[in-house]
């Protein structure tokens, strides 16, 4: 998925030879979850990049518009899911369905993004925007776990934004122990994770 066109410089500035833009994110997004966004340096970045640092500040004006680039590819491929038919027409039950399974998707398809964004803590302004998007994502499953039980699909006796803090705690779970070259694909992680949280697992 392409970064969004807010994403700035790390997209418009042109490569050096032997990485390009998108290339820089990648590694440093690595890096950021091996060693923590706040004990990464840009010497880390570079020696992980094999360049210079001035080579890096080629293509960002720092590590926290790299932070702020893989933050905003993981929450707008979330958002988006939110935006689609599935997520918008029919029961809420249905529309519930839709969202999470969307969302295993993206984390399928942008694990390393989804995995930084699950591991910020706020302590920059880049982080605490990414947690203000992340709460109107918890927000928009509340209102469809309520809407769910004012139609009768889901049961009344949990509270709507428990369930929703634990459904969707079962999908950021994932990016603990997924591993792609294991053959698991999105599609059957995500009918695991609907059946469980839709079916239960009693016979």
């Amino acid at each position: 998925m392409s970064v969004s066109p807010a994403s700035g410089p790390l997209r418009r500035r042109s490569g050096r030879p032997g990485h390009d833009a998108e290339s820089v994110l990648r590694v440093a997004v690595r890096v950021f979850n091996e060693r923590g966004y706040d004990g990464t340096s840009m010497e880390d970045l570079a020696r992980a990049l094999g360049v210079t640092k001035s080579a890096i500040y080629h293509h960002v004006a720092g590590k926290e518009e790299l932070l702020r680039q893989s933050l905003d590819r993981a929450l707008d491929a979330l958002f988006a899911v939110t935006r689609e038919p599935g997520a918008t027409d029919g029961p809420a039950i249905s529309r519930l369905d839709h969202v999470l399974r969307g969302s295993v998707r993206v984390l399928v398809e942008e694990l390393p993004h989804v995995t930084l964004l699950l591991r910020v803590r706020g302590n920059t302004g880049v982080e605490r925007r990414a947690l203000e998007r992340r709460r109107e994502f918890d927000h928009f499953v509340g209102a469809l776990m309520r809407q769910g039980v004012a139609e009768g699909d889901i049961r009344p006796d949990i509270d709507p934004a428990l369930a929703g803090r634990l459904l969707f705690g079962m999908v950021n779970s994932i990016v603990e122990w997924y591993r792609p070259e294991r053959g698991l694909d999105a599609t059957a992680l995500a009918e695991a994770l609907a059946s469980v949280a839709f079916d239960g697992l009693r016979v």
